[in-house]
């Protein structure tokens, strides 16, 4: 007998591991989006999802709500409850056979910070005053939470995130200085919990931010593949450099040369168009939110995207609003800073500034906080009041000036340029005389022009241009421009045309 049951014990195992598995795999699990220490939205019907066994069932209790739910076919389940105003913390249970618990949930305005690195730039990088920045972090109203980057070739049900924790000096010392400011600015002002998500990636391009069916339905962005496949001819011609630059590089090291080196290459999967959305916006798209910050444009100045980017940028934004099914999402975004560079950076400013026709936007005016040599310009503090300004006015309803001076109207009068602005009072112009504008004549050629301000309006003017018919300001990589309003924010590079 005892020899039987040792001959049998290896099936008896894998029998019991077969009932773990089943059992474990019948445990309902809740999307990464929950966690103790989150923050959900106020004012909206809270929506809670995961996965489990076909048939399961289970309910969800919040704020003394209760909502039924039993595992669908494709072993998902999804439950709504009631908003409610902002307020916590409160605990979240999920009841089933094997019960979950969510605590410490705040309930407040979330909002998503997305873009690329200068919205990744984290607190303990070179953060003007960052320090004393990350030393005075004591929030415990703001909650953080970072998405993991990640690509996919179709989009995922779930995202890999680090949970939320409550901002301390510990937990705001690798998160984003950006969306950082612009949430202790929101806390501060409105008095509600602010919950942060965090889901960005340096280096990347808006089309990879875009959802595919966003990108084939409009036959204007059809550059966005020829760029994508000129992209990855040359990754292919950079590979072979760099094979042979390995082969070269012992022996120069051997003659005492300095090695060979093969100029920086993007990763392939990160700027596929799609490949960031799927993995890294589509899972949010189920959890309501306030609004969006975003911080990006770098990598679509070259001249194989920056044409068509004003296009491309639009329908981001629209493809996000039909995701979360919010038509006017607010959407709040930061015009690239200046910075020297061989790029087109003045086109992909323009483009920027196109995307105001949509409702609901808002851009942050970053002429005057780069840096010419430095891509990631430390000033993050500004650009997160700049942002915070914006939802203030535009979303909290606040009467507080949310831009620099903004261009209304440009007409010819008398040899020069009358430009007319909004968000004009007081015009200046800061360190002395006006700079940075120029006018055009019938031949299109733009020449530096001599600026005069009276009032709402700024007379440009140039004795190579004696007819002007066309005006634009700050129309450079690097420009020196010097607009400013009452409210010491400055005016956009614009033109006319």
């Amino acid at each position: 007998m005892g020899k039987l049951l040792v001959a049998r014990l290896p099936h008896l195992v894998f029998i019991a591991a077969l009932w773990m598995c089943s059992r474990a795999q019948a445990e309902i699990r809740l999307a990464s989006v929950f966690s103790d220490h989150m923050v959900v939205q106020r004012g909206e019907p809270v929506h809670v999802w995961g996965w489990g066994d076909a048939g399961e069932k289970g309910e969800v209790n919040f704020r003394a709500q209760t909502a039924s739910f039993t595992v669908d076919d494709l072993g998902r389940w999804s439950v709504y409850l009631p908003g409610g105003a902002a307020g916590g913390p409160f605990d979240m249970a999920i009841r089933a056979d094997h019960p979950l618990a969510i605590k410490d949930v705040l309930v407040g305005d979330v909002w998503l910070a997305s873009g690329q690195s200068n919205m990744q730039f984290k607190m303990d990088d070179r953060l003007a005053d960052g320090p004393a920045e990350i030393a005075a972090a004591h929030f415990p109203k703001i909650r953080l939470m970072t998405v993991t980057d990640k690509f996919a070739d179709h989009p995922l049900e779930d995202a890999a995130v680090s949970p939320w924790s409550v901002c301390t000096p510990e937990t705001v010392r690798t998160f984003s200085a950006i969306a950082y400011f612009f949430g202790r600015d929101l806390n501060r002002s409105q008095d509600v919990p602010i919950g942060l998500i965090d889901s960005s990636w340096g280096g990347t391009p808006a089309e990879a931010w875009t959802s595919l069916g966003a990108l084939a339905s409009d036959s204007a962005l059809t550059p966005v593949f020829a760029a994508r496949a000129d992209m990855m001819d040359k990754l292919a011609t950079g590979q072979r450099t760099q094979a042979m630059v390995d082969r070269v590089n012992p022996a120069r090291k051997a003659k005492g040369e300095p090695p060979l080196e093969v100029p920086w290459r993007p990763d392939p999967n990160t700027w596929a168009p799609s490949a960031l959305f799927n993995a890294m916006i589509a899972p949010l798209t189920p959890l309501p939110i306030r609004g969006v910050i975003w911080y990006q444009g770098e990598s679509n100045t070259d001249p194989l995207r920056a044409p068509s980017y004003a296009r491309l940028f639009r329908a981001m934004i629209t493809d996000w609003r039909d995701k979360w099914s919010r038509p006017e999402l607010p959407f709040l975004f930061v015009q690239l800073a200046n910075f020297k560079n061989k790029d087109d950076w003045p086109q992909v400013r323009e483009a920027q500034r196109k995307a105001l026709v949509l409702r609901g936007t808002g851009m942050a005016v970053a002429i005057d906080l780069g840096e010419a040599d430095n891509i990631h310009p430390a000033n993050k503090q500004e650009v997160g009041r700049r942002l915070a300004l914006l939802a203030r006015h535009q979303v909290y309803r606040e009467n507080v000036e949310d831009a620099g001076p903004t261009l209304f109207s440009a007409t010819p009068e008398a040899g020069s340029m009358v430009v007319r602005f909004t968000h004009a009072e007081g015009l200046n112009a800061h360190g002395g005389a006006l700079k940075g504008f120029e006018v055009a004549g019938q031949d299109g050629v733009f020449h530096p022009g001599e600026a005069t301000i009276a009032g709402d309006t700024v007379r440009v003017q140039s004795d190579q241009a004696k007819h002007p018919v066309a005006v634009r300001y700050g129309w450079a990589n690097n420009p020196s421009c010097n607009l400013f309003n009452r409210s010491d924010l400055p005016a956009a590079p614009v033109t006319s045309e």
